[in-house]
């Protein structure tokens, strides 16, 4: 068996959009990631179905993975011929540990390759509105680990050394230790009035900043109960955020959002929401479980009269299988519909033309194509089940991780079929139970999943005026957390 490759890759700070582009083709052509708590865990979106995830972040009080074992796993990963990816928050030769991994791997004869991250302690401070150099502020920027159990659980640094020949200091994980970091930059000749921001969870939707100075700002955490994962910038710099902040200023900025999705792939919808500063989280994640092929409906194709298409996944997977038997599209004589302007456009795409309609009288002259979930729908004409479309179970464990580090305040149904799924996937139903909706906005697309929505005993908060993404985000706009 030939040896595998790993690649340790720098997830980026927590915005998705932030990761690189070598970082995500990895990927997307692993066969195996280990990823850590920082790393969002949105990114394993993109990784293969199939592939194999595994979870080794370090949380403040106990160790999933200990360093030892991960460096093992990766070995053993590799050595068992599998393409790895190592999925580290931030950039992986920042406080990452990434020396040991690799020295790990090279000791074993392993095939590795580093990909670099955008660092937390660059990127938080710039989506808190601060560059960490400025010609006005600071020609100087020094990253420092403030968690190092080197002396008494406290970091030991050359102090005289960063109060004094440093402009802008950012402290990676420093909260703890903050009193101690505080006193030891004054004492070493720091102003007490140097304004120093506290960034938690910088660059998610979630982004909480607490700005202070040396001489106040522990008081102000212990006071507010701060806490990490946080980036501590200490430095003139932090004044510019006034002029600058941009971030914060998103209109849905700290709206965390629940969006249900029954499709395979993440929608627009979802990457509109995030344009405009919520953090989105989209469930579930699913994926096609394998059906015998019906021969008896593909020997008579070109016999049906009208086909109906019920899903942008259903043309994939019907050409899929024409181009598997060997049939050619040329035998179909049958008009062609779509449920959605997506499913008509994927038609047109391939050279088809179609219309969208979900009125076709069912007779045996009317073939419906699409997954499993179709055949309660219609039921005097013929089905072509292409696949059956399931809950990615692999994915559930990160769904309840998300769901405990951020707790969705609003929930969106795009279609009635997503509340559906909601109240009756038996996979989904279990992680939320029924008080899972209480405080939580209810936001539907329109009227059908309002409708849906009031089946299952649920009233709405909000319904979006017309079904476009213009007019969700200014429903959830609408609102407000407060009401």
């Amino acid at each position: 068996m030939s040896k595998g490759k790993v690649f340790l890759v720098g997830a980026g700070p927590g915005d998705i959009g932030l990761i690189t582009v070598k970082g995500l083709e990895a990927i997307k052509q692993a066969e195996v990631i280990l990823y850590d708590r920082l790393a969002n865990p949105k990114l394993l979106d993109f990784a293969p179905f199939g592939c194999e995830l595994i979870y080794c972040g370090k949380l403040p009080d106990r160790h999933t993975l200990r360093q030892e074992g991960i460096n093992s796993l990766l070995v053993d990963k590799a050595l068992e011929g599998k393409r790895v990816v190592r999925l580290k928050g931030g950039d992986p030769g920042v406080f990452g540990r990434v020396g040991e991994e690799a020295e790990a791997l090279a000791s074993a004869g392993v095939e590795f390759e580093m990909v670099p991250g955008i660092s937390s302690g660059m990127a938080a401070p710039l989506y808190a509105g601060i560059p960490v150099t400025h010609r006005q502020f600071g020609e100087t920027f020094a990253v420092v680990t403030a968690h190092d159990q080197s002396k008494d659980g406290k970091p030991v640094l050359d102090w005289k050394a960063l109060a004094s020949g440093i402009d802008t200091i950012a402290f990676y994980m420093g909260v703890k230790n903050l009193p101690y970091i505080c006193q030891s930059l004054m004492e070493n000749g720091k102003s007490p009035e140097t304004p120093v921001i506290l960034i938690q969870w910088g660059t998610f939707s979630r982004q909480k900043t607490l700005e202070g100075t040396l001489a106040t700002i522990a008081e102000l955490v212990a006071e507010q109960k701060f806490s990490n994962p946080a980036i501590t910038l200490v430095g003139e710099i932090v004044s510019i955020r006034k002029k600058i902040n941009w971030f914060e200023k998103k209109i849905l900025f700290g709206r965390q959002i629940l969006l249900a999705r029954t499709g395979f792939k993440s929608s627009g919808l979802a990457q509109a929401l995030t344009e405009q500063g919520a953090d989105v989280i989209e469930f579930p994640r699913w994926k096609n479980a394998e059906v015998p092929v019906n021969y008896d409906i593909l020997d008579k194709l070109a016999h049906y009269e009208e086909i109906l298409f019920t899903s942008v996944e259903s043309v994939e997977e019907f050409f899929q299988l024409l181009m598997k038997e060997q049939i050619d599209i040329r035998s179909l004589s049958a008009n062609l519909y779509g449920l959605s302007k997506k499913t008509v456009t994927a038609l047109q795409e391939r050279g088809l033309l179609a219309d969208i309609t979900d009125h076709l009288f069912q007779n045996e002259a009317l073939l419906v194509v699409g997954d499993s979930r179709v055949a309660h729908k219609y039921r005097n004409c013929d089905l072509l089940i292409t696949s059956e479309k399931v809950v990615d179970d692999t994915f559930l464990p990160i769904l309840k991780r998300i769901l405990h580090e951020a707790k969705p305040d609003s929930i969106v149904f795009p279609s009635a079929q997503s509340v559906k799924m909601f109240f009756e996937e038996e996979a989904v139903v279990g992680l939320f139970p029924p008080e899972f909706l209480e405080g939580v906005k209810v936001i539907c697309m329109g009227n059908k999943s309002e409708m849906a929505a009031q089946f299952y005993g649920v009233q709405s908060d909000g319904i979006a005026e017309t079904p476009t993404r213009e007019a969700l985000i200014e429903t959830i706009k609408k609102c407000s957390l407060d009401e």
